[in-house]
């Protein structure tokens, strides 16, 4: 069955519902009124170049593996596009495209001048552009060919406050942010604040040009952040569809207490080496969802955050009701991380039918004492999930060393049961059913929960892991002290519930489990 994600004025996107993570069970043609539009293999697939409030017909055509198997029965929807406002030519107001002119001042006013409602077309073409600030009610569409290329001069990119005071109320109003603190930050490359109902559509391309600038060279120690390539600050109904974001200065994607996010077939790309290139990074958001995407980055490709303590206890905003589908994630430190920043907790987070493939963890979650009292994760499910060359597949750390000045302070990994205070986090129910990993090397699951604050339930269900039979060493979990592991099994430390189910593991050097501090272990 097609199900229907998004439609905008000239594009729109489908997803097939099937068992299969992120690659549909046989390729398939795509057929649009008639006409042959595409081949595709994937569970989430596009159409771009559609014509505003028009219906059409889809086909899908099923082409088998191999000979002497069936293709799949053809599937079958129909759509109608959103009907067009206005619709502007970037050149008109001036843009050239050339990729030596700088294009600031005509894509700036062409924004800011757009009706409400209105789409701003970016045909073929490179634009070269200092930061840009978007407004609520407009659609940005990048045309197959169309780059958006960042500036290189650090200095173009205007430094904003982490927080002013408003002059009447004497309330705080927060423009900039970095790990979960609020700080003065370069703005980010593409910026809305406080709007609503933005779109950015097309198969078009997102550059923010940091592989030539000294953003990721020149990193640490400096007192203003590196800009984001798209941030939104407290921003509702935001959908981003189909284009690649690339070569940010940092997190790549970063909406920040916003609401009513959507990301559909977006794809991230950084080299594997480039510093804090996270792809996208919800902070204390609410409803987000991040469904056929594709993302190979230098650091956690998700992470999922709620900001550090300060933030937690003043606005209490959790992560909630996040839903992540269908996405492939290659080479990055992390495939779904939370954390660590996540002082106000996340809850209602689905994980389901994605692809993660070589990077260094799959299924992360870390955080520390001193995340605090609000930093409550719970009710979190990750299914059917397939993993190929993952490190560590499973990660659950309570002792996370980086990204504070007290990270190596006995506090942070003392080993005692320390009294339970407005400091402590809690971790509270996992479920893992149904993934399937294979040439894992560092640990099959590495879980390490407070004495005085255990992780409190994890279930395995239907789960598969596999070592290679060249295996390292390394390190499963950023702790102080941390020891290389190498075909360890599943380690878990400090946990009140442990229930197994139908979990094959196979290649480990040692016992299948490593169990300590335990509430009950049930294993069927």
């Amino acid at each position: 069955m097609i199900r229907v994600l998004f439609v905008s004025q000239t594009s729109a996107c489908f997803e097939l519902e099937n068992d299969a993570p992120y690659y549909a069970p046989q390729a398939y043609q795509v057929i649009c009124n008639g006409e042959k539009a595409f081949e595709g293999d994937s569970n989430v697939f596009s159409l771009f170049g559609l014509k505003p409030d028009a219906s059409y017909e889809l086909t899908l055509q099923f082409m088998p593996k191999e000979e002497g198997v069936s293709p799949l029965p053809t599937e079958t929807c129909s759509f109608h596009t959103k009907a067009d406002v206005c619709a502007i030519n970037v050149r008109d107001f001036g843009a050239t495209g050339d990729g030596k002119t700088d294009d600031t001042c005509a894509i700036q006013t062409a924004i800011h001048f757009l009706p409400k409602g209105g789409r701003l077309y970016f045909p073929a073409g490179t634009y070269s552009t200092l930061p840009l600030a978007l407004k609520s009610h407009v659609t940005l569409e990048f045309a197959e060919g169309a780059t958006l290329l960042g500036s290189t001069d650090r200095a173009s990119y205007p430094v904003l406050p982490g927080e002013v005071k408003d002059m009447t109320t004497g309330e705080p109003i927060c423009f900039g942010t970095f790990e979960g603190l609020s700080q003065p930050m370069n703005q980010g490359f593409v910026m809305a604040a406080y709007a609503e109902d933005i779109t950015i559509i097309g198969p078009g391309t997102v550059d923010g040009n940091a592989q030539n600038t000294d953003f990721w060279t020149n990193f640490k120690d400096v007192p203003i952040t590196r800009p984001r390539l798209f941030f939104f600050n407290r921003c509702e109904n935001v959908c981003i569809h189909g284009i690649t974001g690339c070569n940010s200065a940092s997190w790549q994607f970063h909406p920040y207490f916003s609401k009513n996010v959507s990301f559909y077939q977006v794809t991230v790309k950084a080299p594997k080496v480039s510093p804090n290139t996270d792809a996208i990074d919800p902070e204390a958001c609410d409803h987000v969802n991040i469904i056929g995407c594709r993302f190979s980055v230098g650091d956690d490709c998700i992470a999922v955050k709620s900001g550090k303590i300060e933030l937690g206890k003043r606005y209490k905003q959790a992560a909630d009701h996040h839903v992540i589908r269908n996405c492939l994630m290659e080479f990055g430190h992390g495939a779904v991380t939370l954390g660590s920043e996540i002082g106000a907790g996340v809850k209602n987070l689905e994980v389901s039918h994605c692809y993660f493939r070589q990077t260094d963890r799959g299924l992360r979650i870390k955080t520390r004492r001193g995340r605090g009292e609000d930093c409550v994760i719970d009710q979190v499910a990750f299914e059917n999930i397939r993993m190929d060359g993952v490190l560590t597949p499973i990660v659950i750390n309570m002792y996370y060393n980086c990204c504070d000045p007290d990270r190596h302070s006995e506090y942070v990994w003392s080993r005692e049961k320390l009294p339970v205070d407005d400091r402590t986090p809690y971790l509270g129910s996992f479920a893992f059913r149904d993934l399937d990993c294979t040439d894992a090397q560092v640990a099959a699951c590495y879980i390490d929960g407070l004495p005085e604050q255990p992780v409190g339930e994890v279930v395995m269900e239907n789960v598969n892991v596999s070592f290679a039979e060249d295996a390292k060493p390394g390190i499963p979990a950023m702790e102080e002290f941390a020891k290389q592991r190498c075909r360890l099994g599943l380690f878990m430390d400090n946990v009140k519930s442990i229930r197994l189910k139908n979990v094959h593991l196979e290649g480990v050097d040692g016992e299948e489990v490593v169990a300590d501090h335990y509430g009950s272990l049930v294993r069927e």
